[in-house]
């Protein structure tokens, strides 16, 4: 699914974007940064689009912070949002100190 893009302000703002650990060679394979700014529409994206938008394989993604907050990739980013996409494979106990072990659990939130 495209993404809409526009020109206008009015509909559409900017997010900056971070990917974390073991999905940054995902990036790099396609020639592109792992820390980039992006406009999406007023309304907002859900994070699994973003992801793979940015190519990065869904299925390696535990979770993505929105603004200092781990979230699942069912989260709608919305303009001004800052955000990092996170890998499943963080070691034990720094899932449940981050806030990723209920974050991949929770697609919604």
């Amino acid at each position: 699914m495209e993404r809409e893009r526009s020109d206008d302000p009015e509909s559409s703002g900017t997010i900056s974007v971070g990917v974390f650990g073991s999905l940054r060679p995902s990036r790099a394979e396609l020639g592109l940064p792992y820390e980039f700014e992006d406009v999406i529409p007023a309304k907002g994206v859900v994070a699994r689009q973003l992801a793979q938008d940015y190519g990065l394989p869904v299925e390696r993604v535990e979770g993505v912070f929105v603004n200092h907050t781990v979230r699942g990739l069912g989260v709608t980013v919305m303009p001004g949002d800052r955000i990092a996409f996170v890998p499943n494979d963080i070691p034990g106990p720094h899932r449940y100190y981050l806030g990723l072990y209920n974050a991949g659990k929770d697609e919604d939130a």
